[in-house]
């Protein structure tokens, strides 16, 4: 009689920053399923002891505390719960904040893509629902719009929206390509996430969620980071196209981008220069010259707009993990 192996089940593990969350970090523990084998906590040198509650009053075997001496950001707490999840054997990991915004029921739904084989990381998206999302303040309703908007161009992932959305779920052989040191560690830490999956040609998929807004603080300024995401998007979005359209690959993208712009910015710029030109000496542009302006103008925008849709058909759509795994029962044989 022959033996049938019954598939294993998958190691999940949840990762969860702790960070000024004293009032709402035993409540988000306790809601946690038991289809997750590990929970880490990190305490990321909060200065209300997040860690010390957890500690002191947390009863659950499934948890471990890990503590930072130093605070290094969400993003730097993530790492280190990374590390330690991929130290214990997971298979998933999960990303959960601490204030209580992430309803852990919703957890088998963010890892269902990725165990039926269809993506490599998902994330949360608060925006699927209109008439939920009405429960979002205003200011924030805005802001992720607008960043949505500018983590398309600079991410690559023109299928994703709310960028910002920390709850997220990776298949741990995609975790451990990461380059865990590069990964920004602080507010730009799940845009800068996707920039650095994209350079892996992951899979990234939405989830549809519900944010719950209580009475915890936020501890981003959108004053203070305004300027620093958006450098950062310009540095990302440079940086990809040189990745994807240069060093890894040429195609009729890598010159439509900078032939595109060169045209755009010429015409204009000729355009401009003739028109001020003419005002001052109170005489008509010649005929010759507005069109000149305009046809590069056109033309620049034109292979634009064809460089943009070519890398919107570019989006990654085959999961790396089950190529890797493929790889594995290969040598196997």
């Amino acid at each position: 009689m022959n033996d049938i192996s019954l598939p294993r089940r998958p190691v999940i593990a949840v990762v969860i920053p702790c960070y000024k969350v004293t009032r709402q970090i035993l409540g988000v523990i306790g809601a946690i399923g038991p289809e997750v084998q590990h929970i880490y906590v990190v305490d990321d040198h909060c200065p209300d002891g997040s860690g010390d509650v957890v500690a002191a009053q947390c009863r659950d075997a499934r948890v471990t505390l890990l503590r930072h001496a130093v605070n290094q950001g969400v993003g730097g707490a993530v790492m280190s719960g990374y590390r330690a999840a991929l130290a214990a054997g997971a298979d998933l990991i999960v990303k959960i904040d601490g204030d209580g915004q992430m309803d852990p029921a919703l957890l088998p739904a963010i890892v269902e893509p990725i165990l039926a084989g269809q993506a490599d990381y998902t994330k949360g998206n608060r925006f699927f629902n209109l008439e939920q999302i009405r429960q979002m303040p205003p200011l924030r309703l805005f802001g992720n719009a607008m960043l949505s908007l500018l983590n398309k161009l600079s991410s690559g992932y023109w299928n994703v929206f709310d960028p910002t959305n920390g709850y997220t779920a990776i298949h741990a052989d995609v975790a451990r390509q990461l380059p865990f040191a590069k990964i920004s560690p602080r507010y730009f830490f799940e845009t800068d996430m996707l920039f650095r999956l994209n350079t892996l040609h992951a899979v990234v998929i939405d989830v549809p969620m519900d944010a719950h807004y209580g009475d915890e603080a936020s501890n981003l300024k959108i004053s203070r980071i305004i300027t620093e995401f958006a450098f950062k998007h310009v540095r990302n979005f440079a940086k990809r196209l040189f990745y994807n359209y240069y060093l890894r690959n040429m195609s009729l993208a890598s010159i439509e981008a900078p032939l595109g712009l060169g045209l755009l910015l010429a015409g204009g710029s000729y355009g401009l220069w003739h028109w001020v030109h003419s005002a001052r000496l109170d005489v008509p542009t010649p005929a010759g010259t507005v069109m000149l302006s305009g046809l590069s103008v056109l033309m620049g925008l034109q292979l634009l707009l064809a460089f943009l849709a070519y890398d919107i058909a570019a989006v990654p759509r085959r999961p790396i993990h089950r190529r890797q795994q493929g790889r594995i029962l290969l040598l196997q044989d």
